[in-house]
C-alpha cells in the first residue's frame, strides 16, 4: 500500500483524483474503455470536484458503479447515494458516461443485488475510488466484515457506529431516521478492482486509519484487508494520518 499525506482536504482531493484519472486514462488508452467505482459521503466531496474536471478522459467510454445504497430509500431523499452521485459526479461531467449502474434498493434489495452482480461481472473494474468509515468499514461492510463471500453485492445490516457517522455528517435529522439496512458491494468485489484509490480526510477517521494500517488484518477492521491489494494508494490529510507511527507528515 502506498500512503500519501497532504496538508489540506483540497490538496487531498486533487491528488486522489489525479491518481484515479491516470488509471482511467491508462485503461482508455489500452482498451478504448474503462470501468470505475465511485464512493459517496463527505470524505469524497473534494475528490469528486477534482475528478469531474480531469482533462483528457473520454467519459463516454467509461462505465461507472457505486458502492452502496440504503434499503428503501427514494432517490429524492437528501441522503440517497444515487442522488448524491448524480448531483456531484455524473451531472457535472463534460459529456455523459457510457453508463452508470446505480443501486436501486427501494423495493427488492435481493433482486437488485443479483442484477448488479451480473452487470459488474462483465465489467472488470479499472479503478475504485473509495473511502474508509469511522468504524473502518469499506462500502457498508461494517465489522465483522465478510471477507469470504464471492457475491458482488450484499444486503447488510448497518451497525450503530456506522449509523452515528451518517447522523454526524448531517445526512439525517435523528439516529432513528438512519436506515438499518443497505445494499453494499462486497469486500472481495472491491478487492477485484485493478487499482484502489482510498481517500480519507479528517481527524475523526484517524483511529480507523491507524487500525487499518498498523493493526492486524481482520474482519473486525474491514479496511485492513486493503493492505493486501497490489495497487492501493491510501490518500490522507494530516489529521487523518495523525496517529500513524511511521508516516512522514507534510512540511
Amino acid at each position: 500500500m502506498n500512503i500519501h499525506v497532504v496538508d489540506s482536504k483540497t490538496a487531498l482531493g486533487n491528488a486522489a483524483a489525479e491518481i484515479g484519472a491516470n488509471h482511467l486514462r491508462k485503461a482508455l488508452n489500452e482498451r478504448g474503455q474503462a470501468n470505475l467505482i465511485v464512493a459517496t459521503g463527505s470524505s469524497q466531496f473534494e475528490m469528486l470536484q477534482a475528478l469531474v474536471r480531469a482533462p483528457d478522459i473520454e467519459w463516454n467510454q467509461v462505465t461507472a458503479f457505486h458502492l452502496d445504497e440504503y434499503a428503501g430509500m427514494p432517490v429524492t431523499h437528501p441522503a440517497s447515494f444515487r442522488g448524491y452521485l448524480w448531483k456531484r459526479f455524473a451531472s457535472q461531467l463534460p459529456i455523459p458516461l457510457a453508463a452508470f449502474h446505480y443501486i436501486n434498493a427501494e423495493k427488492n434489495a435481493v433482486a437488485e443485488c443479483e442484477r448488479l452482480g451480473m452487470l459488474i461481472r462483465n465489467h472488470p473494474i479499472d479503478v475504485a475510488m473509495i473511502g474508509i468509515g469511522e468504524n473502518a468499514h469499506i462500502a457498508f461492510n461494517d465489522p465483522p466484515a465478510n471477507f469470504e463471500t464471492e457475491q458482488p453485492y450484499l444486503v447488510v445490516q448497518l451497525d450503530e457506529a456506522c449509523r452515528r457517522q451518517q447522523l454526524g455528517e448531517g445526512w439525517f435529522p435523528t439516529l432513528a431516521d438512519v436506515p438499518t439496512q443497505a445494499i453494499s458491494m462486497s469486500v472481495r468485489q472491491i478487492m477485484k478492482s485493478r487499482a484502489l484509490v482510498i481517500t480519507v480526510p479528517d481527524e475523526r477517521k484517524a483511529q480507523a486509519v491507524r487500525d487499518s494500517v498498523e493493526g492486524p488484518i481482520t474482519p473486525m477492521v474491514p479496511a485492513s484487508i486493503l493492505r493486501q491489494h497490489p495497487q492501493a494508494d491510501l490518500m490522507l490529510d494530516s489529521p487523518a494520518a495523525s496517529l500513524l507511527a511511521d508516516v512522514k507528515q507534510p512540511v
